[in-house]
């Protein structure tokens, strides 16, 4: 009766070893470097950052001098007929030119100073908003990577359950022909066999769709993944304490400072609005020249020179309500802008805690899964040594082996969730970096 024991066992066997991953490919750092180039969303970013660089510039540009010169230069030809007596007839060619150097620098305007404010608000926030989306880069390579080697998992079991089941399939067909068994044990073992093949189909398409969801990241089919070492042990939080990273996230979630920087230029916008009813004081200055080698009247040339300094004062009386229109649309923006900061930092806090909570839910439930797969598989064996002598039937040893495959794939399960956990955690503080994918990366061996 051994050898079939060890028949049930040995697939039961490949599986675990499977998993554990052995097989070479490209690993995770691989993936997220590579999609650190083919990521829309990421190059979106990368050009809207590149964009908003020059938006401190382009505003300090209305507190420096400007400068410019016009030109021109004609050719006349004048031709006359006077009908007098005697008749006079006046034919006159001449040029003419003039050249102009004007120059302005603004002494007061308050609304380019606000503008210059803002755009440098604008500058900072998208630091953030940049950090933002490679944070959300990480985390989408993370759990598409990771859900690809759960779809692989699931097939695996699949197989080796369709295998074990297979071979006491055939074994209870066996038993039935030489009348130790019923047919009922025929039918029940055909019927597992039937569901199991179903359910490999159903995990073979999660597969090609997880498959799919990375290709579309990284703009290809990925090879062959790294799996995870056998190393890995789950840690908590550190600090362990919910209220740290909530107020951590309060502070340093990458959200709740893109919409702070929003607030900030909202009062920045009504400063600039309000700036309309202000006057501006500008320096100006020029100097132009103008010359002619003869005109319409004489053939005598002209040559002269002007030049001119002063202050240029504009006060604004009434622009038709347009200013005050302008104040009263600013205000309402940056009451919208205080309620989306208040939204972001809720939304941050909610994130903190559930995240907080799912990694220690996470770790708890894969100490609690790896517990259970040395129980089940514990039961298994026990069960079918039952069968070897008549204690167990072979639907007890189905539903316990059917027990050992979905402990063991709710194990790889919670340990993923636990990995995706600890980079969303880390996330909701605005603290996840490319060295943290490096340092899972690790876990990963080929």
């Amino acid at each position: 009766m051994k050898p079939r024991l060890l028949a049930l066992a040995a697939p039961l066997a490949l599986g675990l070893a499977t998993a554990a991953g052995l097989a070479s490919g490209e690993d995770l750092l691989q993936i997220y470097r590579e999609a650190l180039r083919a990521d829309p969303a990421i190059a979106a970013a990368k050009a809207n950052w590149e964009a908003t660089q020059e938006k401190a510039p382009q505003a300090r540009a209305g507190l420096l001098p400007s400068v410019t010169a016009t030109g021109s230069g004609n050719v006349y030809n004048y031709d006359a007929t006077i009908k007098s007596d005697p008749r006079q007839d006046i034919s006159r060619s001449f040029n003419q030119y003039n050249a102009t150097v004007s120059a302005s620098q603004p002494l007061f305007r308050y609304q380019n100073l606000m503008l210059y404010d803002q755009a440098r608000q604008q500058v900072t926030q998208a630091d953030y908003v940049l950090n933002s989306v490679q944070q959300d880069l990480i985390v989408r390579v993370a759990d598409a990577y990771f859900a690809i080697l759960l779809a692989q998992f699931n097939i695996e079991l699949a197989e080796s359950q369709k295998k074990a089941v297979s071979e006491q399939l055939a074994q209870a067909k066996r038993n039935f022909e030489v009348g130790v068994a019923t047919i009922t044990d025929t039918n029940e073992a055909q019927a597992k066999y039937d569901a199991i093949v179903a359910q490999e189909i159903t995990v073979r398409n999660e597969y090609d769709n997880r498959v799919t969801a990375l290709r579309a990241i990284i703009g290809r089919y990925p090879k062959d993944l790294k799996r995870l070492g056998g190393g890995l042990v789950p840690a908590l939080p550190e600090p362990n304490v919910a209220d740290f990273w909530v107020d951590r996230a309060l502070k340093e979630n990458l959200n709740v400072r893109i919409a702070e920087s929003s607030f900030e230029i909202a009062k920045l916008e009504v400063e600039r609005a309000r700036g309309g009813h202000y006057p501006t004081l500008d320096l100006v200055g020029s100097y132009s020249a103008q010359g002619s080698s003869a005109a319409i009247s004489s053939s005598v040339s002209s040559d002269s020179r002007t030049g001119i300094i002063g202050l240029q004062l504009n006060v604004p009386i009434y622009l038709g309500g347009f200013v005050d229109s302008r104040v009263r649309e600013a205000i309402a923006l940056l009451e919208k802008s205080r309620q989306d900061l208040e939204f972001a930092r809720r939304a941050a806090l909610f994130q903190a805690q559930t995240g907080f909570a799912g990694v220690n839910s996470a770790t708890a439930s894969v100490r609690a899964f790896e517990q259970a797969v040395v129980s089940a598989e514990s039961a298994l064996a026990s069960n079918i040594l039952g069968q070897e002598v008549g204690v167990r039937t072979f639907l007890d040893v189905l539903q316990v082996q059917q027990n050992v495959y979905s402990t063991r794939r709710d194990l790889a399960d919670a340990y993923f969730k636990y990995l995706i956990g600890v980079l969303r955690l880390k996330a909701s503080v605005g603290a996840l970096t490319e060295q943290d994918v490096e340092d899972l990366n690790r876990q990963l061996k080929g």
